[in-house]
């Protein structure tokens, strides 16, 4: 290793969250997170829904330190030492002649890093935050390390941070295989399409709560694996059969299909959660009404209009099989949860703020104004209207896989000190 003390290398990536639409739940392996079945998911545009970090590395820092939205969190865990030991047995030399700087491979043994993570939407809310999160440290860490890998092979770390996390190594749809052999070399990600594939669908994600989950899903998948009979059942005989018929579906780019099955995966998890001993409770209310708003629409018009999915977490991800499509959602969903009086509708719907046109919606008052729903019109008494029940809705599309940012006012920390800005 050459350089003064003084010099500080960098590396800042973008990584998008990814939405399984047939649900990843249970573990054949706790200390390498290995699944019980395959899983396939959709990344989101990381425009809307991503983790940006930043890593850096001198000889003038003394630890491994790390902090996630400005708050310094420890590095001690597992996962997170996993990732690390993975990332330093492989990366290779590294030599910047303009900067003076020489890495050689055992060096890398020896260096410590910084590590400073930001997340555009809540954490630890069931929108997939650990996913983009461990994605993005993996990405970036290799691009820092100079890393000689694939991205299923990127993937195969990334999985060993959190599960879902090595499906955000790509973008469009994602497929997780389970693998086999014992020391989960062959449980990776593979793209089953790009995010070009199927440009016509729109997503909605309706923010239900941004508060922390009372379970997460570690202990979840856990307790589930020990008492849910449901499960068995599941993971030999249901998702089978579904992760083929999805993979046809998203070929052919088949909406009634993909609806169908990705609503009825949504739901057999929150089912299997509910057959744990003690029961899970990831929905609440808002949830069960926003399916039910989405059931009654599709049955009224005899074909699916949208398909809906929850994760661990309240929080509903709509799918809608166009920008028509996806107005004419949103317009259901301002009426059945319109915003309190006092808020403003660009904090209320981000994102692609386009649908809000399309919808017919310029103010708060055009909110006020619409219309019950046609599939509800001679309900009586009419559907309630449930203002402060959504926190907010992001308009989002199918997105890319994770990208380097190579502008340094895009750095989350100082070049300088490699101490967050």
């Amino acid at each position: 290793m050459s350089g003064g003390r003084e010099w500080i290398r960098m590396a800042t990536a973008r990584t998008p969250t990814n939405i399984a639409v047939i649900k990843y739940w249970g573990k054949r392996d706790e200390n390498l997170i290995l699944p019980i079945n395959d899983s396939i998911s959709m990344t989101l545009d990381p425009d809307h829904l991503s983790t940006t970090t930043t890593v850096s590395v001198s000889p003038s820092f003394d630890s491994d330190r790390m902090w996630l939205n400005g708050k310094e969190i420890s590095l001690s865990g597992d996962r997170f030492q996993n990732c690390l030991r993975e990332l330093r047995s492989r990366a290779s030399d590294f030599e910047d002649n303009e900067k003076g700087i020489k890495i050689e491979k055992k060096d890398w043994e020896k260096l410590h890093i910084h590590i400073a993570s930001y997340n555009n939407f809540p954490t630890a809310a069931g929108l997939a935050s650990s996913a983009a999160g461990f994605a993005c440290l993996v990405f970036a860490l290799a691009n820092l390390m100079n890393v000689k890998a694939s991205q299923s092979h990127l993937s195969a770390i990334a999985r060993q941070g959190s599960g879902s996390a090595c499906r955000s190594l790509f973008g469009g749809f994602v497929k997780w295989i389970m693998g086999k052999d014992a020391d989960g070399g062959d449980s990776v990600a593979v793209q089953l399409a790009n995010e070009n594939h199927w440009s016509d669908l729109v997503i909605i994600v309706a923010v239900v709560s941004a508060h922390q989950k009372e379970t997460s899903s570690t202990s979840g998948m856990r307790e589930t694996v020990e008492t849910s009979a449901l499960l068995q059942h599941r993971e030999k005989v249901v998702v089978p059969k579904r992760i083929v018929e999805m993979e046809k579906a998203i070929e052919a780019r088949d909406f009634a299909s993909f609806a169908q099955l990705t609503c009825a995966d949504s739901n057999q998890f929150h089912a299997v959660c509910l057959d744990t001993t003690p029961p899970i409770f990831y929905m609440n209310n808002t949830s069960h009404r926003i399916i039910s708003c989405i059931e009654k629409w599709n049955e009224a018009e005899g074909a699916p209009q949208v398909a809906y999915t929850f994760d661990a977490g309240p929080n509903a991800v709509m799918v809608a099989r166009d920008r028509k499509t996806a107005a004419l959602l949103l317009q259901r969903m301002l009426y059945y949860f319109p915003p309190q009086s006092e808020s403003h509708l660009d904090s209320y719907v981000v994102g692609d703020k386009s649908i809000l046109k399309e919808a017919g919606i310029v103010g708060i008052s055009d909110i006020e104004g619409l219309p019950v729903p046609p599939e509800v019109k001679d309900r009586v008494p009419p559907p309630p209207r449930s203002k402060g029940e959504v926190s907010y809705f992001i308009c989002t599309r199918i997105g890319r896989g994770p990208v380097l940012l190579t502008d340094d006012g895009q750095a989350l920390l100082e070049p300088n000190t490699g101490l967050p800005k």
